[in-house]
């Protein structure tokens, strides 16, 4: 309840909750003290009557009303040992999340052992352990299928896992870094920079051209030029960096499609891509994290390196 982003549902939800015990309250304070006009045979009736025939109104048997009483108590005191109404923490000091971190904790203590056996190990050595191996693809299909797909290949925006480009150094420690702490990659949009509209589509002809893509090769040609305030980060020869994750533009192999207009986009709006951060679900504690990430990179190494991990 306290979890609310505006305080006004807490208090709405609070005042119905009130609102509600106390009609039931005066439900039953209410139904006891009526009296109704009874029959010969004293059953009380609804005074309704068709054809010589009554309506008749039993009460309710007295266990009934007595577990209506109980339930009426039991909210009560639920209310008052456990969050519920508002900013009200509750008498105990209970809370969801404390039980979840407190189970969560002690899960972590009972798999530290499970995780510990691979730490000294090489990640080629875990990635042909086929326990580890087991451990590590259930690992990839709870956090990285979403976006990397069940066949790790990824998709638009979501690099391919299975063959050996990466934007980076592409190691056991860039694969665990990248796990534990995410990866933000920024292009800025470059349009200000390399000119006209027209500058822009001579400079994707170029792009394309290094690749040896269907292009235009005047407009390539003239676009060489504009290249330059790419270099920076691809390079010269357009190979890229990946000590700061710049892609190669010379293979054919393209995170956001390699179409002309793409090339386009990405040059005028450059590209804001993000993987988050998994350290903090795989474990509270920092070293069963990295045991953790160990495992899981070492199944995804293994998946380009399938000969190695054998």
């Amino acid at each position: 309840m306290t979890d609310f982003f505006s305080q006004g549902w807490g208090w709405y939800v609070a005042g119905a909750t009130v609102a509600s015990i106390a009609f039931c309250i005066f439900l039953i304070a209410a139904t006891a003290k009526q009296r109704l006009p009874g029959n010969e045979k004293g059953v009380g009736t609804t005074g309704h009557a068709w054809d010589e025939i009554e309506e008749l109104n039993n009460p309710l048997p007295r266990w009934w009303v007595g577990l209506f009483i109980i339930t009426i108590i039991f909210g009560i005191t639920y209310l008052y040992f456990f969050p519920g109404l508002s900013t009200h923490a509750g008498r105990l000091g209970w809370t969801q999340t404390a039980q979840y971190q407190d189970e969560m904790k002690r899960y972590d203590e009972s798999t530290k052992p499970l995780f510990a056996q691979y730490a000294s190990m090489t990640i080629e050595q875990v990635a042909a352990d086929a326990k580890a191996k087991g451990m590590g693809e259930r690992m990839y299909l709870t956090y990285c299928v979403q976006c990397h797909g069940s066949n790790a290949k990824g998709s638009i925006g979501f690099p391919n896992l299975t063959d050996k480009d990466w934007l980076g150094v592409g190691d056991a420690d860039y694969i665990v870094t990248t796990i534990l702490n995410g990866r933000q990659a920024v292009m800025p949009p470059m349009a200000a920079a390399v000119g006209t509209a027209a500058d822009v589509e001579n400079l994707a002809n170029y792009v394309l051209s290094l690749s040896g893509a269907a292009h235009d090769s005047l407009k390539a040609q003239m676009g060489k030029p504009k290249f330059g305030v790419c270099a920076a980060c691809h390079g010269n020869d357009g190979k890229g960096n990946k000590q700061i994750g710049a892609p190669n533009l010379t293979d054919d192999v393209w995170l956001y499609g390699g179409g002309l207009r793409t090339i386009q986009h990405t040059i005028n709006e450059g590209k804001q891509n993000n993987m988050p951060s998994f350290g903090s679900l795989l474990g509270g504690d920092h070293e069963l994290a990295r045991a953790k990430a160990k495992v899981l990179a070492a199944y995804v190494w293994g998946l380009s390196n399938e000969t190695q991990a054998k």
